[in-house]
């Protein structure tokens, strides 16, 4: 070895010991003299979780199933959407309530949420208040079996209605419901759906009308964040708004994901990101893989 190239292994290799010492420091301006590297490192870890959504992937387990699956996985958290095999519904007597809660809180899994089908764009008013009424009951769950939040969504625009009209309706239902949540310590998350609602300048607008600090939005990562003004556009409307984020495959190249969690990141964002993808006969081994290439994106791995 010549003497130029041991100089300059030694080099790099004090840089390379120094970094532990520069973070635990905090001497920013010696670890941006040392590399890029460095300054990564001081950034912080992102303090967001993993978990999942039972639609699809779990859609046929129990809880017990639920529980083994995502501690092997390592995942935090899940989100029980209704009428899946879990059988976490708002006709669980009190003792049954109690158990789901202990059970959770006994394991390493936390139960973040509730995931209800219950929408408010329907120009019918009898209809309105009857799913207004039913997401209460399901509140009252929520706060029962240990959850957090409750999710619920926009499904649509009825033709015959002025748009302005429907967004103002939904958001207005939010803003009972979150009047009702905060009595029972439970959030109200709309989630970024439907045909036209999906758009996130009306999610904007329903979140403005609500006004309420127990209403946000499950960001859902749908090809329509990046209509409009584009992705950037779309996420700065509702980024101080996002309490859970529901994910897509991973793989999907067309969506930037990446982005995505860099940008919560810088948000502070510290709830749960949730799986919501296809089922499979080996789904340990694709929740491992989904929660590696979730880390890898937000430079983790």
């Amino acid at each position: 070895m010549n003497s130029s190239r041991r100089k300059f292994l030694g080099v790099t290799g004090l840089a390379a010991g120094a970094l532990p010492f520069l973070a635990s420091s905090g001497d920013a301006v010696a670890a941006a003299a040392a590399g890029p590297a460095a300054t990564t490192f001081l950034k912080g870890k992102p303090q967001m979780k993993l978990g999942t959504v039972t639609y699809l992937l779990a859609a046929d387990w129990d809880i017990a199933t639920i529980l083994k699956n995502c501690t092997a996985a390592q995942f935090e958290g899940v989100e029980l959407r209704t009428t899946h095999k879990h059988g976490v519904e708002v006709s669980l007597a009190a003792p049954q309530r109690a158990e789901v809660r202990k059970r959770f809180a006994d394991s390493p899994v936390a139960l973040m949420g509730l995931g209800s089908a219950f929408d408010y764009h329907t120009p019918d008013a009898a209809r309105l208040r009857r799913d207004i009424d039913a997401t209460k009951e399901y509140i009252v769950l929520a706060h029962d079996v240990g959850a957090t939040g409750v999710k619920v969504r926009p499904n649509g625009l009825p033709k015959e209605v002025p748009v302005e009209k429907t967004l103002e309706q939904i958001g207005r239902s939010l803003r009972e419901l979150g009047e009702f949540g905060a009595n029972h310590a439970i959030q109200i998350r709309l989630e970024v759906h439907g045909a036209g609602t999906s758009l996130l300048p009306h999610i904007k607008t329903i979140m403005d009308v609500a006004n309420h600090p127990g209403v946000g939005v499950c960001w859902n990562s749908n090809d329509s964040d990046l209509a409009g003004d584009g992705f950037e556009h779309n996420f700065n409307l509702v980024k101080d708004r996002i309490f859970s984020v529901h994910l897509r495959d991973l793989f999907l190249e067309n969506y930037p994901f990446r982005r995505l969690f860099e940008r919560l990141n810088e948000t502070g964002f510290k709830g749960f990101c949730l799986a919501e993808i296809p089922g499979s006969t080996d789904p340990v081994r694709v929740m491992k893989y989904f929660r590696s290439t979730w880390l890898a994106y937000q430079g983790l791995l």
